[in-house]
């Protein structure tokens, strides 16, 4: 369970390969927004055969949802590298990790795209849905969006949420605005999720997700957000103002009671996405500063031998194997169907720390030289609080989990 396979090693190795040749060289143009980072996201799919691969899988699994609504049984294929990578959730996570080495928002917004908008269509929408959105976000045709948190919500996703959508017949009305979302200012596909307000009590109202495209009436995005780090992602808002959204557009093709808890099933989604970033970011600041410390000389010696320095890299050490474990023990609880939120959110509390420690010991070890641009781990610093952050603050889930474990959530 704790140990990579071969198929693990070859992720790792093609992924990395791409990452430092095609990824590195254009970072400090993503970042200045002098490109954007989609184009080569494509590239990155299409030259391993992944977008032709994942359009075949995903329209079998089309067949099969339709075949089993009319009691028929589906053609039979056999699995192919689309499916396999579904199954095992460890090759995403390894996928997020071996970017997030070079370019952390690079890797958020990858994963923003095809998990949070492209793999929720994929698992909750009709078939018509799926054809029509999942398919063209999960092969990158498209780009997608994942619209929940507003301006004055924050922790308070769901009880403070003061988008609304008014049913008008055959179609919803929908009022707001979305703010903090990853790919927005040039998404393609927008996942959005509103109160479906039919003059009750706003706590009554219940919580739908409709799917939106650019070029609807009445929705438009902001400009990018200038941020202190994943300057490579870029982040806006989304403003809804009488947008009329058809009916067929609701994700799922009807009202449920409330998607609250899918919603929150996808949060978990995301702060189970944080742990292979962090674990990117630390393995990357481990190995440079394992590396600057056995060739920077000083007072005649290596500072890989003052034992302030050693004690810096063991702490690098010991948050760098506990960030695998807990990789390892997430990507086995998506593979067997087990849900722990409290793990799930404690994990994402202690790996952002980890992070966001390990990346200033990184710069504390490199000197002057580390606060440089030149030098990897001052972008690697100021992409890893951004983890701390989003998903949730380290605080609400660490006081999430407090309460799991109390019984009191």
């Amino acid at each position: 369970m704790f140990e990579l396979q071969e198929q693990h090693r070859m992720v790792e190795k093609v992924f990395r390969a791409f990452a430092e040749k095609e990824l590195l060289p254009k970072v400090e143009a993503f970042e200045k927004g002098e490109e954007l980072p989609y184009d080569l996201m494509r590239k990155m799919m299409n030259s391993l055969g992944g977008g032709a691969m994942i359009k075949e899988a995903m329209l079998r699994r089309v067949e099969k949802m339709e075949a089993a609504q009319a009691g028929k049984e589906a053609k039979k294929a056999p699995e192919d590298g689309a499916e396999a990578l579904e199954r095992d959730p460890l090759i995403p996570s390894l996928i997020l990790k071996e970017l997030s080495r070079v370019s952390p928002g690079y890797a958020m917004s990858w994963g923003a795209s095809l998990g949070l908008c492209g793999q929720n269509i994929m698992n909750k929408g009709t078939p018509d849905q799926i054809r029509a959105y999942a398919i063209p976000v999960l092969s990158l045709e498209k780009i997608g969006a994942w619209a929940l948190t507003e301006p004055g919500a924050g922790s308070d996703a769901f009880g403070a949420m003061q988008t609304t959508a008014k049913p008008q017949g055959d179609f919803y009305l929908l009022n707001g605005t979305k703010t903090f979302i990853t790919n927005a200012p040039y998404a393609d596909v927008f996942l959005v999720y509103a109160k479906v307000d039919r003059g009750q009590p706003k706590s009554e109202q219940p919580v739908q997700a409709f799917i939106l495209t650019r070029g609807m009436k009445g929705l438009s995005t902001g400009k990018p957000f200038e941020k202190m780090g994943m300057k490579d992602s870029p982040t806006g808002e989304v403003f809804l103002e009488d947008v009329e959204v058809p009916v067929e557009n609701l994700l799922g093709g009807s009202e449920k009671q409330s998607m609250r808890d899918g919603a929150k099933e996808s949060l978990g989604s995301e702060r189970s996405g944080v742990a292979p970033m962090c674990l990117g970011i630390i393995e990357r600041c481990y190995e440079l500063s394992l590396k600057y410390a056995k060739e920077r000389v000083q007072f005649g010696k290596p500072i890989a031998e003052f034992q302030a320095i050693q004690l810096k890299l063991a702490d690098m050490y010991i948050h760098l194997q506990n960030t695998w474990n807990i990789v390892f023990r997430l990507a086995e609880m998506g593979r067997t169907g087990k849900r722990d939120t409290a793990f799930v959110c404690a994990s994402k509390v202690y790996t952002a720390r980890a992070a966001v420690e390990v990346a200033l010991s990184a710069i504390q070890i490199h000197g002057g030289y580390g606060y440089m641009k030149e030098y990897h781990v001052e972008k690697l610093m100021r992409d890893a609080k951004l983890l701390e952050i989003g998903a949730g603050t380290s605080d609400i889930n660490a006081l999430t989990t407090a309460r799991l474990e109390l019984g009191l959530a």
